[in-house]
């Protein structure tokens, strides 16, 4: 079966990017770019009617929704070890993905693109404000989460290899620097996101997506 990738350079879509690229896979990538509204064109709803990224096709079969396609590489890939299968262990795996997906990527979604939620503009700016307190708060307990698993003997958050876990906080610590949080206030996260970005799967999706780790301007 033949993989496709859909994906928008900086989004969430890098998570499976890295991981297709860390389990080997022959894929075909295909930038949705976001900036030009290409993901509300009538060509990529025919394949994902919600108009979001990333999509993942596997030969007759579309998958959207990063945790589901998250598991689908995982059950594709099971050599990659992308899952725990330790019960508790997988667990624990699905318990942060869920977290960054529900709890973190929305709260930098209201940074971002508070005209989701409002059309009045002070509005806007007063959300904007409010969760970028909140998203650095969030960052926080991931560099928690990372100081802890570091403490436990684990160099990457899902395991012995880098996986979707890292990908995504690599993901959400970039994120947090286009909301003008300055990466050095966060010593240990930044220091492993900056490790998993020299990872060779993760340079390579950075090096395809022409992203730059930190944007924080000062």
């Amino acid at each position: 079966m033949s993989l496709k990738l859909y994906y928008a350079s900086g989004a969430c879509s890098f998570v499976p990017h890295a991981m297709l690229e860390a389990a080997g896979a022959t894929f075909e990538p295909v930038r949705v770019k976001l900036h030009q509204n290409e993901q509300q064109s009538p060509e990529y709803l025919a394949i994902n009617p919600r108009g979001q990224v990333p999509t993942l096709v596997d030969g007759a079969q579309t998958i959207t929704q990063i945790v589901a396609i998250v598991v689908h590489i995982d059950a594709r890939f099971p050599e990659s070890q992308f899952i725990p299968r330790e019960p508790l262990a997988r667990v624990r795996f699905f318990e942060t993905l869920a977290w960054m997906n529900n709890t973190v990527h929305p709260a930098f979604t209201h940074v971002f693109m508070p005209f989701r939620f409002t059309d009045d503009a002070p509005a806007q700016a007063a959300l904007k404000r409010f969760n970028t307190g909140a998203y650095r708060r969030l960052l926080g307990e991931l560099q928690g989460i990372v100081t802890s698993a570091h403490a436990s003997g684990r160099d990457w958050l899902g395991g012995v290899h880098f996986g979707p876990l890292d990908a995504y906080a690599l993901t959400l610590l970039r994120w947090g620097t286009l909301a003008g949080i300055d990466p050095e206030s966060l010593p240990e996260l930044w220091t492993y996101a900056q490790r998993a970005a020299q990872t060779p799967a993760a340079a390579r999706a950075i090096e395809r997506e022409r992203i730059r780790l930190n944007m924080y301007s000062g």
